[in-house]
């Protein structure tokens, strides 16, 4: 109970934001990872999401003619898509997650570091299992190198 009234406060004002711009919170995280991994590839996206290309295709076509994504062959295969966000896009993404961030910082400077780290913990305790976990450690890694 306490995890869903929770998720509605965390994600309460995004929602409000994107409501404005005619898209709903799957293209909010949508936007949210193309911002993490620039130039991801639709099939890693959809590893990570764990969704289907018939459940991927709608939002991202939306996204696309909302001008907040851009996709592009790759050029060492045509048959990939890499995925970025437009100028409009990364703003559209800092503004959501900024208020995200901003919220979690705030509960976190009142109830005090070790708190933090307790729910950190807790958060990684329940990602481990998901394979799109995996597939974004993987995509990060990538970057890095």
């Amino acid at each position: 109970m306490l995890f869903y009234f929770g998720y509605r406060t965390f994600t309460e004002k995004p929602d409000q934001i994107i409501e404005k711009y005619g898209i709903q919170r799957v293209h909010h995280r949508i936007l949210y990872f193309i911002a993490q991994v620039p130039g991801i590839t639709v099939n890693d996206l959809l590893s990570i999401l764990e969704v289907t290309k018939q459940a991927l295709n709608a939002p991202l076509r939306l996204l696309s003619e909302k001008n907040l994504i851009k996709m592009v062959q790759a050029d060492y295969d045509k048959r990939y898509k890499l995925l970025y966000l437009t100028e409009q896009g990364k703003q559209l993404e800092s503004k959501l997650s900024h208020v995200q961030r901003e919220q979690m910082k705030t509960i976190f400077d009142s109830l005090g570091s070790n708190h933090q780290k307790a729910w950190i913990d807790v958060m990684n305790a329940l990602a481990k299992v998901r394979p799109g976990q995996q597939q974004f450690n993987t995509q990060i890694n990538k970057q890095r190198h």
